[in-house]
């Protein structure tokens, strides 16, 4: 499994060479210690990786007693796992880090000896019981680990070659031509998959969805579980949300309602749960504005946002029974772009994700007003262009899941804020043309905007 975090972790070793630890983040079964054992065996002489969820008395011996002394406890960790270590050519792995978060503290300490690199691999590390009563270190950088993106599940499929051709295209506003059909193909398979390693591996040696999908359940099961393990004194409220995306996101207006938890429901006695759920990295916020401009964290309203799964092939997985997906007429069906429900939910989830892993922050724009309807417009998301100017920075975004459309809200969103406003996008199944100023990108492209 070939993952683009490989070149920053080879970049974090050059260029650090030892002063900072690497602290690699992401939502469980999501391939943080695969990757990091890889590299670990590539570019080191010799390393130690430890799983501190699980770890032997003799070596929790040697955590619980040796923590504070480095040269000794250094010198135990080699002989109890019977790994030399080499000054400046060996790695040390504290993998899920947030089980014993002592180790994370002691960060400070192992990067200021000197001899070794390290890495910490965690998933829940920023959940408030797993940072109480420590501090955390300064020596530490943050890398946020997410599921394969498109172009990583190529690799896996074994093509290298669709989306070099795509960026080519995009950089140079062309169409696919014919190549459009077959990448749409891929799309819709990266679509029903998703990009949970175990589930592109099953879907790789078997070329079967129901494979994948039984992969995607265990992983749903697992999060299922860390909610009761992890989420103390409102375990109840995290999985209602959890059960609730599906079908906010099938409304049209996917905007969240709390009302659908229960009557009455207010966002302060949820916000903990979403706030869980994000961190955990199962789910990607993304918040309404009031307006596009710049700095748009200062004009986002809280509470009100809509939640999508952080992986489109869970999202897929959750919400349609197990009977229902076993027969894969489901899949037949978003293969052939035949899906009778609003299919929009699993597009505009895809295309958060996408936008995530590329590095943006996911908002939105809305306004129902009930006296001008000329201010009466919902906008997807809204994207700052990669350098900031005193105008025009924001580029407006509508996902169009049919291929039947109209672009109104995006066509009154342009005349309202033409000043704020940049390159206005479409994203759409079909392929890439530009029409009266608006670019209409195959959503395939997403990830290179």
């Amino acid at each position: 499994m070939r993952r683009k975090i490989f070149d920053t972790l080879w970049k974090w070793k050059k260029t650090e060479n030892g002063r900072v630890a690497l602290l690699i983040e992401g939502a469980r079964r999501v391939g943080k210690s695969y990757i990091v054992e890889a590299f670990a065996r590539e570019a080191y002489r010799s390393y130690i990786m430890i799983d501190l969820s699980y770890m032997p008395k003799t070596l929790q011996a040697v955590f619980d007693d040796y923590l504070n002394d480095i040269p000794m406890f250094l010198s135990l960790l080699q002989n109890v796992t019977g790994t030399q270590l080499y000054e400046r050519e060996s790695l040390i792995v504290f993998d899920e880090v947030q089980a014993y978060p002592k180790a994370r503290q002691a960060i400070k300490h192992l990067v200021a000896d000197g001899r070794y690199d390290y890495i910490e691999t965690g998933s829940l590390v920023g959940i408030m019981e797993n940072t109480q009563g420590i501090l955390l270190p300064s020596e530490e950088r943050t890398v946020k680990m997410y599921p394969m993106d498109f172009e990583e599940f190529l690799w896996a499929m074994g093509d290298e070659m669709t989306m070099p051709f795509a960026r080519m295209c995009f950089e140079g506003n062309k169409p696919m031509g014919p190549m459009h059909r077959k990448t749409m193909e891929l799309f819709r398979q990266y679509l029903i998959v998703g990009g949970m390693p175990q589930a592109v591996e099953r879907y790789v040696e078997t070329r079967l969805f129901k494979e994948a999908d039984m992969a995607k359940r265990n992983i749903l099961d697992l999060y299922n579980r860390s909610v009761g393990q992890y989420a103390r004194g409102y375990a109840e409220k995290v999985k209602s949300v959890f059960d609730n995306i599906p079908s906010e996101l099938q409304r049209h207006e996917k905007r969240f309602r709390l009302s659908s938890i229960s009557p009455g429901a207010r966002y302060r006695s949820y916000e903990s749960s979403f706030l869980w759920l994000k961190d955990a990295m199962i789910t990607n916020m993304c918040y309404g504005v009031t307006e596009p401009t710049v700095g748009m964290k200062l004009a986002s309203d809280q509470s009100t946002f809509k939640c999508y799964m952080a992986d489109t092939g869970l999202l897929v997985s959750h919400a349609f029974d197990e009977k229902t997906i076993q027969g894969e007429e489901l899949y037949q069906k978003i293969m052939l772009d035949k899906l009778e429900i609003n299919s929009g939910m699993i597009v505009e989830n895809i295309v958060a994700q996408m936008f995530v892993a590329s590095g943006h922050r996911l908002y939105f724009y809305s306004n129902n007003s009930r006296t001008n309807a000329d201010d009466r417009m919902e906008i997807d998301f809204l994207v700052e262009k990669p350098q900031l100017t005193n105008a025009h920075n924001i580029c407006p975004v509508e996902v169009k899941s049919g291929k039947n459309y109209t672009t109104v809200s995006l066509n009154k969103f342009c005349k309202k804020f033409e000043r704020q406003l940049f390159t206005p996008y479409i994203i759409h199944s079909q392929d890439l043309k530009i029409d009266n100023g608006i670019v209409f990108l195959p959503i395939y492209m997403t990830s290179l905007l």
